[in-house]
């Protein structure tokens, strides 16, 4: 059993009580042995123990099983006791000092630890990618690694790349950048959450820099409420964090997004009228750039690349901290309306029309599905007044419930971190291709409503939504920021299934629409680009990407050609 331990096995298992002097020795040796004979290192094989109390003084105890981890390779000590008092003083007192002992004497020997890959975590390894030449630190997780599975897709796309590396501070992240730069042939992707509508932050068979340990929120200034936010945060934990402060940060309508994609490409929240887009709060931001050089940006030091990151940010770095002015926000209004509507075309005007004359503290989005044999078409409203007066809210919402029958409806006072606690911030799972395509309208016209209420009963879009954006949004000047489309009232996205039957449809409604907000659409087209970004703003962006990403080394997310020189 020892030798098919060694051949076959990922760890091994004994009872010291159950042990002879020199069994422990011997059985690693045999296991050790095996697993050469095959081509395995003895490394990749775990060795653990079952111990009982080793000694009655804490200190001994350690003592002991730092012998066994130093001498025998033991990684993994488990006590086969029931008595609380002694779990509760190995846990507070052997385990801290046996890890202190173990150190300590892997530090007098020059040993450093050093994750050892199994024979099959290596055969599941993609050509093309240096592994071995990650920089030293630098986490790497590889397709054959226990964790890869929580971090190879995002919430809505599988994938599959060859390599993710977790840098934890803006120097590591020069170093992913680095290798990513001897790598040009494969798919770079950049993650700060892992929501990914448009399936930009995975890949598959590249490498993906993902964020997640870069996650800290920090007040910089509380009378000038100034606040620094990591990419890696997600945005309920930022409505959390602010929250303590009566105070928030316009950001989606999702707690599970991370703040980096969403910060660079807009960010229109349930905040958006009244206090503009996320990006419109950003004072300063530390961006590493392609060449890996880490760099400062605000509106006097670098304010080209600071314009460049306020809407097309993926293009020219990896922003590694936001510096955001956020606003004081206590009690809000929250509504979920749910309505039965027989003409949709004329249900989208009414809504559109209420949101254009609403006040600018009320913004609310629309929902609606493909139809259901033998059920009434169903349309959601749901959103936020900006107010903690009942009456207000109440004031606000009215209209809406003049549009078509009620069949569901809650309306809550409610903390704004209280509405954004919506979502699980654990590991992504998504499957398959998500396939979704995004617009800016003006209005809401007749001929628009007909062409989305033809698209909803064709039944090949079972997600339909408008976004309430104007107001506050509009106030900046288009030029201000590389998010040009600020006269748009509204945003509007479609998912699908099937890629074919979605752009057909989304064809008929395109023509209507005039601009595109990055973070909802999945296209691939070359026109996109020019979708997204008016002639001017294009135009200065590529003269941004040939200064601060010549080679194009962030060529994956919606990609701008750099100017000719």
């Amino acid at each position: 059993m020892l030798a098919l331990t060694g051949r076959k096995g990922d760890g091994w298992l004994p009872s010291l009580g159950y042990m002879k002097p020199g069994d422990l020795q011997n059985g690693n040796a045999a296991i050790d042995e095996a697993a050469a004979s095959v081509g395995r290192d003895p490394r990749e094989i775990r060795r653990l123990l079952n111990i009982g109390q080793l000694a009655a003084d804490p200190r001994e105890f350690a003592e002991r099983l730092a012998r066994l981890a130093l001498d025998d390779g033991i990684g993994t000590f488990i006590i086969a006791a029931d008595d609380p008092r002694l779990l509760q003083i190995f846990g507070d007192e052997v385990a801290p000092a046996t890890r202190e002992l173990v150190a300590r004497e892997r530090g007098v020997r020059g040993i450093a630890q050093a994750p050892v890959r199994s024979s099959a975590a290596l055969a599941a390894r993609r050509e093309g990618i240096a592994y071995d030449e990650v920089p030293a630190g630098l986490r790497a997780i590889e397709p054959g690694d226990f964790d890869y599975a929580d971090v190879r897709a995002t919430y809505m796309r599988g994938g599959a790349p060859g390599i993710v590396l977790q840098p934890d501070s803006p120097g590591q992240v020069s170093e992913a950048i680095g290798f990513a730069r001897r790598h040009p042939e494969l798919p770079l992707a950049v993650r700060s959450g892992g929501h990914g509508i448009s399936g930009r932050s995975t890949n598959d068979g590249g490498i993906v820099i993902d964020l997640r340990a870069l996650n800290d929120i920090e007040v910089l200034d509380r009378d000038k409420r100034l606040v620094r936010i990591g990419p890696g945060a997600r945005w309920m934990e930022v409505a959390a964090a602010l929250g303590e402060h009566g105070w928030a940060l316009s950001s989606g309508d999702y707690g599970g997004v991370g703040v980096g994609g969403l910060a660079t490409a807009g960010g229109i929240g349930f905040l958006a009228r009244e206090h503009g887009l996320t990006i419109d709060h950003l004072r300063a931001a530390e961006v590493v750039l392609a060449d890996g050089s880490l760099v400062r940006t605000d509106a006097s030091t670098r304010p080209e690349l600071f314009w460049a990151i306020r809407g097309a940010g993926a293009n020219v770095g990896i922003v590694t901290s936001f510096d955001f002015e956020v606003d004081e926000v206590g009690d809000v209004g929250w509504a979920q309306l749910a309505f039965q509507v027989d003409d949709v075309a004329a249900f989208l005007e009414g809504y559109a029309r209420i949101i254009e004359d609403a006040p600018r503290d009320l913004t609310v989005f629309l929902l609606a599905g493909g139809p259901r044999p033998g059920q009434p078409q169903v349309v959601q409203l749901y959103g936020v007044v900006d107010s903690d007066d009942p009456d207000t809210v109440i004031a606000r919402l009215q209209p809406f419930a003049e549009l078509a029958p009620l069949v569901q409806q809650s309306v809550q006072i409610a903390p704004y971190p209280q509405i954004m606690a919506n979502a699980d911030t654990g590991p992504q799972h998504g499957a398959g291709e998500p396939h979704s395509r995004s617009g800016l309208i003006e209005h809401v016209t007749p001929a628009f409503a007909e062409a989305a209420a033809r698209m909803l009963a064709s039944g090949a879009i079972p997600f339909f939504q408008l976004r309430a954006v104007g107001g506050a949004v509009a106030d900046v000047p288009e030029d201000a920021t590389a998010y040009a489309h600020r006269s748009a009232n509204f945003s509007v996205v479609a998912l699908g299934s099937n890629a074919e039957r979605l752009d057909a449809q989304w064809r008929t409604l395109a023509a209507h629409t005039a601009g595109m907000y990055l973070s909802f659409d999945s296209s691939e087209r070359p026109e996109r680009i020019g979708e997204a970004f008016p002639p001017a703003t294009l135009a200065r962006l590529r003269a941004i990407k040939a200064e601060y990403d010549p080679a194009c080394v962030f060529r994956d997310n919606f990609a701008i050609e750099p100017a000719a020189a």
